[in-house]
């Protein structure tokens, strides 16, 4: 027999794929994994095997063998009854995609990896991977406010699962923040971040923590230790966190190269060296997918500043800045297109063939639309259990609207989804009623347990980072609750009295004062 005929061979190389991948070890991973595919007939071993082969080839680089790879791995994950495997491929599906610069399938992949994580039952460690790649790809693709929840999620379910914080410290995620901020003119915001990040660092520093951070960690930090150097910060001396020996780490990602390269031009310009810096720009090249198209030309107007050519560099500056809106509007005519509608779409049209061609779901939030509600409701009544109804509607929404466009809307529409969904209690029916108001049932509750979902539901909203979605506009929500009493041929008519005593409950929590 051969070293992985036997099943558990397959399990434990399978474990040791995922930490050579976590110490930034891909090349080694691939080939691994390339053993357990040639000897595996198990279906599961294989699905893993190839969603984990994804990820290598993903941080290898290998983008010519991307598409092959995603479909030989959506294949095998298809039929199996397993939200993690569907959400982590998604999620890798996602950061492909970006990478080959196909903009409407890294969002559609990412509404799918995002509902499939949700799904999931019994979150682990796995999970909590599936989770740490969505917020790659979110922060990849600029959705920064979504990146940073998605990772704190994959930090929390990894100290579950025995995972320390510092393997999800994620630098990158807050450093592509921060050159974005740069990118759009906000040099003194990007400081703030970048020493943020920093502070994050002296504190894994020490606690004793840092030799466990991952390579491609280390390579972020010693990045954003560099930028702040080139845009004039003092970088405090220190060996274990000096700049040049951080962005040595890194393994053998790519991204890390990336900021290898684009490190030494920041530390050229920090050291007074602008005519060096210009010519390391023009003899690298690194991905536009790393930290941003806009970087290098970013770079290339800061190292012409320094060398007193300011025409040269305002003119590299408004290109840099060009080049950052261009992703912006990319997005926007992604979502144009509706691609979170278009998979609902496909979603509703297998369920129509179920219910005879109804449309049950609501396209833009994935939720429950009002006729499913409504059947729904009814079934619980039959049954001879008591039900109580929530609306929920959202405070601040119309100054979204008229302050950052619908599109912005639409974001925060879907993210209330799924915050209120978040909080529910199992079981619990979460609907899009229409427009910004949601309605919530509580089937076998009375009203003191909708109250405590009431209180659940604001405190929620109320911690989400609205600031980083919509800056400047907040959002709260508010909810009223009333019991459905009826029976048969009255049914109609107790919901319709329900939806309106919930509805008045809900206008007078809207007029209550609230704790600032």
């Amino acid at each position: 027999m051969g070293w992985l005929d036997r099943v558990g061979d397959q399990v434990d190389a399978l474990t040791q794929s995922r930490a050579l991948q976590e110490s930034s070890r891909s090349a080694e991973a691939y080939t691994v994994l390339e053993r357990v595919l040639h000897t595996t007939t198990d279906p599961r071993t294989r699905a893993d095997a190839l969603v984990q082969r994804l990820s290598a080839l993903i941080n290898l680089g290998r983008t010519a063998e991307f598409t092959r790879a995603i479909e030989e791995a959506s294949a095998a994950v298809r039929d199996l009854p397993e939200p993690y495997l569907h959400g982590h491929l998604n999620a890798l599906a996602a950061l492909a995609a970006h990478h080959q610069g196909a903009l409407d399938r890294c969002v559609t992949h990412l509404v799918k990896a995002a509902r499939a994580l949700n799904a999931v039952e019994d979150p682990d460690r796995d999970t909590a991977w599936g989770w740490h790649d969505l917020a790659m790809a979110y922060s990849y693709l600029s959705f920064h406010g979504y990146a940073l929840g998605a990772i704190e999620r994959a930090r929390q379910l990894g100290l579950t699962a025995g995972i320390p914080e510092e393997t999800f410290a994620a630098p990158g995620i807050r450093l592509r923040n921060a050159v974005a901020l740069d990118h759009n003119g906000d040099s003194d915001g990007c400081l703030r971040v970048l020493r943020d990040v920093a502070s994050d660092l002296a504190r894994f520093l020490r606690s004793g923590r840092a030799g466990r951070l991952r390579p491609s960690s280390l390579a972020a930090y010693g990045y954003a230790a560099a930028r702040r150097a080139a845009l004039g910060d003092e970088i405090e001396p220190g060996d274990e966190a000096a700049p040049a020996r951080l962005l040595a780490h890194g393994g053998d990602s790519a991204r890390a190269r990336d900021m290898r390269d684009l490190g030494t031009v920041c530390l050229a310009i920090a050291a007074g060296r602008p005519i060096e810096a210009v010519t390391r720009l023009d003899s690298v090249r690194v991905s536009s997918e790393t930290l941003g198209a806009a970087e290098p030309a970013r770079l290339r107007s800061i190292a012409l500043a320094r060398a007193g050519d300011h025409a040269a560099a305002h003119r590299v500056d408004r290109l840099a800045f060009r080049l950052a809106a261009q992703r912006n509007d990319r997005l926007r005519d992604v979502y144009i297109d509706g691609i979170a509608a278009r998979i609902d779409h496909e979603e509703m049209r297998r369920e129509a063939a179920r219910y005879e061609g109804e449309a049950l779901t609501d396209p833009l939030t994935g939720l429950p639309n009002r006729r499913r509600l409504e059947r729904y409701i009814a079934s619980v009544v039959a049954r001879g259990e008591r039900v109580v109804i929530g609306v929920c509607d959202l405070d601040g929404f119309k100054a979204v609207n008229t302050r950052h466009g619908h599109h912005s809307g639409d974001l925060v529409l879907q993210r209330i989804a799924g915050v209120i969904n978040r909080v529910m209690r199992r079981g619990d029916f979460v609907a899009r009623y229409g427009g910004d108001e949601f309605v919530v049932v509580l089937p076998g509750a009375g009203m003191a347990e909708a109250t405590e979902v009431a209180r659940r539901i604001g405190a929620a909203v109320a911690s989400e980072d609205w600031e980083a979605l919509v800056p400047g506009t907040p959002v709260g929500v508010s909810v009223g609750f009333a019991e459905v009493s009826g029976t048969g041929s009255a049914l109609r008519d107790a919901l319709s009295t329900a939806f309106e005593e919930a509805d008045r409950a809900m206008l007078r929590a809207k007029t209550r004062p609230r704790a600032s």
